[in-house]
């Protein structure tokens, strides 16, 4: 019995040393459930579903605790076309798996959703949490490039140097730093010129999908074009982007504390990044 009594505490010291060492990963979505296009056409989209669920299994398999969080509090939507096995290495099972897991975690059921809102975790502290992930699909583009909620949590990170990773459209949601994020967001949109004078990330070396990668996708707006890419805000900002070297080609680029990655094919080399981070 003492022996057994032993193996008992000894099992619950192990376990409670390694929930010490379990990092604690916000992951920021956008409550956008469509784009709003040039001339008025709108575009249904949301979150790509690998984007999202990869980098959440890796994590949640290597035993890091999740936080959701958009700026609103609301339901995040999965964009339709992202629930293909082509973002799964062609594999049926694997998609399979990554829907269920999403299903499990129940973040687009508008009743049970578990996701907070920015300025809730704005309650909780900032310092609760040891990284932020950002992913992609075109929401981001709506509403967190210019969340001023999402600014004053980016500003904290980049301030702590705590890990700040973002893949696709998501790095996007770096202009909410900025001094005038809505202001730089409208005159981009107008085709003006954005001015960004002293950016927390200026001289970065920042990716997110590219001008090119963006002119190959345009037949998904069904006819609508964007009003402005991302790459173009970014560099009109201030960073130093950083290309792959063939359109949809993985690429993954870490600057200090930011880890950005470039497309769909980005997102697990992000999240085994952010995992080299969180030991």
């Amino acid at each position: 019995m003492k022996l057994l009594h032993k193996l008992v505490i000894a099992t619950a010291l192990t376990l409670t040393a390694a929930a010490a060492q379990a990092g604690n990963v916000l992951v920021v979505l956008s409550d956008a459930g469509h784009l709003d296009l040039k001339d008025g056409k709108v575009f249904p989209t949301g979150f790509y579903l690998n984007e999202l669920m990869q980098p959440v299994k890796l994590l949640r398999d290597a035993g890091h605790q999740l936080t959701f969080a958009t700026p609103n509090g609301q339901a995040p939507t999965v964009d339709a076309k992202s629930a293909d096995p082509a973002y799964f290495g062609n594999d049926a099972a694997n998609l399979r798996a990554h829907q269920e897991l999403l299903d499990q975690l129940a973040l687009t059921s508008k009743e049970k959703s578990p996701v907070l809102s920015l300025a809730r975790i704005e309650q909780i502290g900032y310092g609760r949490f040891d990284a932020v992930y950002i992913p992609g699909g075109h929401a981001p583009m709506q509403d967190l490039l210019k969340s001023p909620a999402l600014g004053r949590l980016l500003a904290d990170f980049h301030a702590r140097g705590k890990i700040t990773a973002l893949v696709c459209h998501g790095p996007i949601a770096l202009l909410s730093t900025l001094p005038d994020a809505a202001g730089f967001a409208a005159a981009m949109e107008s085709g003006k010129t954005a001015r960004a004078p002293q950016w927390i990330y200026s001289g970065y070396k920042v990716t997110v999908i590219s001008n090119a990668e963006e002119e190959q996708a345009k037949p998904q707006l069904g006819g609508g074009e964007m009003k402005f890419y991302p790459q173009a805000a970014l560099e009109q900002a201030g960073v130093q982007y950083v290309s792959n070297t063939a359109p949809w080609a993985a690429n993954v680029v870490v600057d200090r504390e930011l880890i950005t990655g470039q497309n769909p094919a980005s997102a697990t080399g992000v999240a085994r990044e952010m995992l080299k981070r969180l030991k």
